[in-house]
């Protein structure tokens, strides 16, 4: 059985120059090396994102909707970032 499928893309010019310039600075050895790479960073982002709404912001809403009077307004939370930096 195959591990691999063959696809037809099309890009806009700018992203197909943006592959060969990879290609061309030897950081990838073939366009089909970026385009997977660019896959796998996509999934990961997503993998990301999802892990951060299970973990974080879905906890905090329902955190939230039990304690409405522990919200923040968004002065506070401006302050609360400027005081982390």
């Amino acid at each position: 059985m195959r591990t691999t499928q063959q696809f037809s893309i099309t890009l806009t010019n700018e992203m197909a120059d943006m592959v060969r310039s990879r290609v061309a600075s030897g950081a990838y050895a073939s366009e089909s090396e970026v385009i997977r790479e660019g896959l796998r960073a996509l999934n990961e982002r997503d993998k990301a994102l999802e892990s951060w709404l299970s973990n974080t912001a879905a906890p905090a809403l329902d955190a939230l909707r039990n304690n409405p009077d522990s919200g923040r307004s968004s002065k506070q939370i401006r302050a609360a970032i400027r005081a982390e930096k």
